[in-house]
């Protein structure tokens, strides 16, 4: 059985949402402000006679008739950076400001943790964090090419991420004590990149759903610890999976000083409504507001985005 079978209550259309998860994703960029301009980065590809298009939501998202941008030297100018189109969601719907803290718990390889950088303005503070090494050289090489300067790199579990070596409960006044706003991308079992990793599937159980799914809770629950009163948690996936998803958000309501946070997806960008139950298991109402992203909608991957606000 297709993995993939047990959402079709949840879609609005079966053999589109099928039919999309077959065909091979769009090649789209990002076009990277710290370093140019949408209009500057769109000459530069027409000189270089290279095809694209813009989204309809988004001037700064491209989707490149051929595949390949790094072969284009702004992207290697780090004018443009290789981001699917789905993936900028998160960091828009987190809309962190300048000269703000902000944690990336699950950074690593940066395509969102840059972005949040060039909504930044490059000022403030970014930490971005992955517990796994390897993956932090991904993170650093991506952020020197997109030149961020704001960024500081960590490797913790983000589960029990600590801020004492920012300062933490000590007489510094540059300690940092809590993040403004924190974007938890978890990791999770991946359905909804089926279009670009064929296969994604081959090794899923739900075994597998429900032993990341307590990953995600633990990672989403120091976040809202960790983010200071007033301010916002965005947590995101890219898979379909209620367990990973809307059971997260509800156990997390449950577990700490949080609500959930109506937002707009962009103008041209359509979404369908969380899922207050599941397989037998009801959730706490709000979690309607977070946004489901089903591939045939917007002919991008699969993913899942929430936005929180700290209570206490």
């Amino acid at each position: 059985m297709n993995p993939l079978e047990r959402y079709a209550p949840l879609v609005d259309d079966e053999e589109a949402f099928f039919e999309a998860c077959d065909r091979p994703l769009p090649s789209v960029v990002r076009v990277n402000g710290i370093k140019t301009t949408v209009e500057r980065a769109r000459s530069a590809l027409d000189a270089g006679d290279v095809g694209y298009e813009a989204t309809d939501w988004h001037p700064g998202i491209l989707k490149l008739d051929e595949r390949g941008p790094g072969t284009t030297w702004p992207y290697f100018h780090g004018w443009l950076h290789g981001q699917e189109e789905v993936s900028a969601l998160p960091a828009l719907a987190l809309d962190p400001q300048p000269g703000e803290v902000i944690w990336d718990a699950c950074a690593a390889p940066g395509s969102k943790t840059t972005q949040l950088a060039d909504l930044m303005d490059d000022t403030g503070t970014l930490i971005g964090n992955d517990n796994n090494l390897g993956r932090l050289s991904a993170l650093r090489h991506n952020a020197e090419r997109l030149g961020v300067s704001n960024l500081v790199v960590t490797n913790q579990d983000a589960r029990n991420y600590s801020l004492k070596p920012f300062g933490e409960d000590t007489d510094d006044p540059e300690a940092i004590d809590a993040f403004d706003r924190a974007l938890v991308d978890a990791p999770c079992s991946c359905e909804g990149t089926i279009r670009k990793n064929p296969d994604a599937l081959d090794r899923w159980t739900m075994n597998h759903v429900h032993s990341v799914a307590g990953i995600q809770k633990g990672i989403l629950r120091r976040a809202v610890q960790a983010t200071r009163e007033g301010g916002t948690v965005v947590y995101s996936t890219c898979t379909f999976a209620p367990e990973e998803n809307e059971a997260v958000l509800d156990h997390v309501l449950g577990e700490e000083d949080c609500q959930m946070v109506e937002w707009d997806a962009p103008d041209g960008f359509e979404t369908a409504l969380g899922v207050t139950e599941w397989d037998g298991d009801e959730y706490d109402p709000s979690v309607e507001l977070a946004h489901r992203v089903y591939p045939h909608h917007n002919d991008t991957g699969g993913f899942f985005c929430a936005k929180l606000e700290v209570t206490a």
